[in-house]
Order: structure tokens, then C-alpha cells, then sequence
């Protein structure tokens, strides 16, 4: 723990650490790097591409990031906002200084390796913005810290403020907040979709000049190296997953955005626009979402694929590569030692690795289902859509109904049957036992594949 040689000054900035920590939990929109960065022996810390983060929970997400709020004030009144201007809610602040000591202090003691940073609109856009990018500077230029930095750009702020942020920074965000302009317009009437895409385009050009720039002259600055995210809450708004999807497509193909992050709703407000909780936050359908967001970016997957308008919202009882599968049984089976590569990613069971391994392994040799497994292909799923050399494992019907009656049958392990919550932030002195980052990325690939 950090000593204050005053202990009324301790008191105050545990205190102020407890409220922002905690106003923080909401945001989901951070991971781990992507971006290789060494020290350069004058600083402390470094970024590596593999991820900075050694420990995750269960559900995968990353948990040794300070993540915090510079402030929870806020002039803006979201109604789905925990820190809304016209909650009752204990407020606090840190200054730059402040934040920065903190950071580093956790730092040396090791029970961070990065900053996640956000914060309530103090002020103004360019105010808040100012002092975001007033922290970042500190970090970088006092205290030479070189780990990784993921920080929030703020819709309507200076285009200048955000550029030399986003010189400091490793990664930025700009939250959608919500899949629509109308959902906005409802319920962050303050917020206007065109102030959010305008950083975001800004962001996008920066990175990629920052490129041009680099191919050009080895030590010039980076932009947002690890490039850009954004998050969307899940349940607040009446759209389709079908709407959903398509926005987030959209995102990636014109934003070349990192990730899109989904929030189930959680209602911590009582606002009579917002929906009545009905058994806790929507948090299955957070996880089909995250299942088909990684069709899209892995897989070669579309959206209007997945869903239409006549089917807009996904099986709750099937993840979506087996739904697309059972109803498009005329594209199976495929056999592994002809199929396409394009074509291995689409049945279900076999991922993107145990698709390259197949590749790779046919070429000199004749594959065998214990091959497969081995190869890591999850046969209990694969043996409905696949042959080996016009053999199948064994005699199985391609009937829709016997497909999904045995698929079901199969227990799905999802993320959150623990304690029902993904949106938990663990504390910084949580005593938890936690695993590596390797078996909870596979766990999550192999309940997508």
C-alpha cells in the first residue's frame, strides 16, 4: 500500500481512489496493448505486442490496468449514467499531479502495468480534454513512465487537444454510448453522433499518417499506436442485434476501429425512460454479440449473414456460427482435405488455428478425426458438418432438428455462471486466484469456435 507522510492526506486520496475507481467499473472499452513499445533505460516500463497485462479474470478481460476517472463530475445528464449531473452521488477529483504519483506508485509496487484513464466532462470538452492530455505529459515527461497509457478522447473537444493526446497516449477510445442517433437523442440528449464520429475520424487519419510518417523516418512519434476502440450499452435501447451488428461492422470498415466493446445494460438509475430490469442486466446476450463480433473481425463472417431484418436478433440457445451452420445445412458437410480454407473457418468447432493447421497438415499427409482433435477441433461440434476423405466419424444425419437437438445437448460454458456479473471491476487488493492469459483467450476461443 502507498504511505502519505500526512495522514489527513492519505485519508483523502484513498478516498478519492475508492469513488473513482469504482465510477470507472462501467467502462469495458479497454484491453491490452497491441502495440510493442521498449524502454528506453532512462524511464520506467515498457508495452509489449503479446498484451501488458499478466493476469485476467475469468471472463478474460484484463484486470492489472489502474483504471480510473480523473473526475466524476459532470455537466452532461445521461440518464443512464451512474455520474450524471443530476445525481445525488459523492463526487471527487484528482489533479494531474495527483493522478500521476498514484500511477506510478502502484507501478513500483507492482500491482499495475498500465493506466486506463477516463473522466466526467468538468467544465467543458476542451477543459476536461486539457487535463487529460496535462496527465499523459506529466507521465511521459516527469515521470518517464513508458508503459502502456489507453486514455478517452472527449467528443466536442479541440481537434489539437486530441492530437497531442493521442501523441502520448497507446491507445484511445470514444464511446458510441449507443447504436443509435435516436437512442442518443433519448437518452444522452447532451451527446450528438457527430461530435462522437468526429474524433473518431480524427483518431483514424492520425493513426495512419503516424504510419505513412514512420515508413518514411524510423524515429518519428507514434499516434495512438495500438489504435482505437469504442463501447456500446446493450439493452438500454429497443434495437435489434441485427441493428447492433451492422453498426459495429459499419465501425470497422470505415473507422478501422481495434475493437467494439458491448456493455450489457445495467440500470442504476431509476428514470422512467430507461427499461425496467427484468432478472438482472442482459448479459447472454452481451456474450452472443462478443461471439459474433469475432466471426466478423476472424472469421469472414458478414453481418446481414448472421441476421436480416426478418431474423433480427440472435439464438439465445445456439451461438451464432452453429445457428448459421444448422440453417444453411446445403453448404455441408466439407471435407477437411479439400475444403477451403474460408470454408473450414464456417463449421462449427474448428477455429482459426486448428484452420491453418489443417491447411498446413494436408498437404503431406492424409488427415484422420484424431488428427483433427489433436488439432484442436472441437469435435462434438465439428462431427455434424465435416468428412475426412468422404468418411464421416460416424453415421450422423444432416437434418436440421437432429443437428440442434444434439448441439443443445452439449452444456455451453459461458463467461459469466459464476456470480451472473462480467461488469465487476476487481480492486487493485482483491485476494483472488487468477489464470493465465493463455487458458482464458482459449476458453473464449473455443466457445466462439
Amino acid at each position: 500500500m502507498i504511505r502519505y507522510p500526512d495522514k489527513g492526506a492519505a485519508a483523502g486520496t484513498m478516498e478519492k481512489l475508492g469513488v473513482l475507481s469504482d465510477a470507472a467499473k462501467y467502462d469495458v472499452a479497454c484491453t491490452s496493448s497491441g502495440v510493442t513499445r521498449r524502454g528506453n533505460g532512462q524511464g520506467m516500463g515498457n508495452t509489449i505486442a503479446a498484451g501488458i497485462c499478466h493476469s485476467f479474470s475469468s471472463d478474460g478481460r484484463c484486470i492489472s490496468l489502474l483504471k480510473i476517472l480523473l473526475t466524476n463530475e459532470c455537466i452532461y445528464d445521461c440518464r443512464y449514467c451512474i455520474n450524471r449531473r443530476s445525481n445525488d452521488v459523492p463526487r471527487a477529483a484528482f489533479t494531474p499531479e495527483e493522478l500521476c504519483e498514484l500511477t506510478v506508485g502502484f507501478y513500483r509496487r507492482n500491482y499495475i502495468e498500465g493506466l486506463f484513464l477516463s473522466s466526467g466532462i468538468v467544465g467543458s470538452p476542451d477543459i476536461t480534454m486539457e487535463l487529460l492530455w496535462r496527465t499523459l505529459w506529466l507521465l511521459r515527461k516527469k515521470y518517464e513512465f513508458q508503459g502502456y497509457i489507453h486514455v478517452k478522447a472527449i467528443p466536442g473537444a479541440d481537434a489539437e487537444l486530441i492530437r497531442r493526446t493521442g501523441m502520448l497516449a497507446d491507445r484511445m477510445s470514444v464511446n458510441l454510448e449507443l447504436p443509435t442517433a435516436e437512442g442518443l437523442r433519448r437518452l444522452a440528449p447532451n451527446k450528438h453522433r457527430k461530435n462522437i464520429l468526429t474524433p473518431m475520424r480524427q483518431i483514424q487519419t492520425g493513426i495512419l499518417q503516424s504510419r505513412n510518417e514512420l515508413s518514411l523516418y524510423r524515429h518519428t512519434p507514434r499516434f495512438v499506436p495500438a489504435g482505437q476502440s469504442t463501447q456500446m450499452i446493450v439493452g438500454a435501447t429497443p434495437e435489434s442485434d441485427y441493428q447492433i451488428l451492422t453498426v459495429a461492422e459499419t465501425l470497422y470498415r470505415k473507422f478501422a476501429l481495434k475493437r467494439v466493446f458491448y456493455s450489457a445494460f445495467v440500470n442504476v438509475n431509476q428514470d422512467k425512460e430507461l427499461p425496467a430490469p427484468l432478472g438482472g442486466a442482459p448479459l447472454l446476450r452481451e456474450h452472443r454479440l462478443y461471439q459474433a463480433d469475432w466471426l466478423l473481425r476472424f472469421y469472414g463472417f458478414a453481418a446481414d449473414e448472421l441476421l436480416g431484418e426478418k431474423r433480427p436478433n440472435f439464438n439465445i440457445l445456439l451461438d451464432p456460427k452453429c445457428d448459421w451452420a444448422v440453417r444453411h445445412l446445403d453448404q455441408f458437410p466439407v471435407d477437411v482435405q479439400t475444403a477451403e480454407y474460408r470454408m473450414l473457418l464456417r463449421v462449427p468447432g474448428i477455429g482459426v488455428k486448428s484452420a491453418r493447421f489443417i491447411v498446413q497438415a494436408r498437404r503431406s499427409a492424409k488427415l484422420r478425426f484424431e488428427d483433427l482433435k489433436r488439432m484442436g477441433v472441437v469435435l462434438k461440434r465439428a462431427v455434424y458438418f465435416i468428412t475426412c476423405s468422404g468418411r464421416q466419424m460416424y453415421p450422423t444425419r444432416l437434418e436440421e432438428d437432429y443437428i440442434v437437438r444434439n448441439l443443445l445437448g452439449e452444456k455451453e460454458k459461458l463467461p459469466f455462471e459464476k456470480d451472473q456479473v462480467t461488469y465487476r471491476q476487481l480492486s487493485l487488493f482483491d485476494d483472488l486466484h487468477f489464470e493465465r492469459k493463455e487458458e482464458s483467450e482459449g476458453a473464449l476461443w473455443k466457445s466462439i469456435s
